[in-house]
């Protein structure tokens, strides 16, 4: 296990403790839970982004005319790998 130091202040470090003795804990053990707390939202909200960002995307090629029919490179890329 990594160890890192951080400075809190006077406050915070008061009620850290304070926090800790209320619920039976010890302050590192509050600071371990606060920091899994952190990594997990930080992950769930940054597949919630991407999840969105892929949402908003949906549908972007649709009705586009300007685009080569995708059926017709892979038939065309198919032969030229054959030769």
């Amino acid at each position: 296990m990594a160890t890192t130091q951080i400075h809190l202040t006077e406050m915070e470090s008061k009620a850290l403790e304070e926090i800790a003795h209320q619920v039976g804990k010890t302050e590192e053990e509050l600071l371990h839970e606060v920091v899994q707390n952190f990594i997990s939202t930080s992950k769930q909200r940054a597949l919630a982004e991407r999840r969105e960002r892929l949402r908003q995307a949906q549908g972007m090629w649709r009705g586009r005319e300007d685009l080569p029919d995708v059926q017709e490179l892979r038939r065309e890329s198919d032969r030229s790998s054959l030769q």
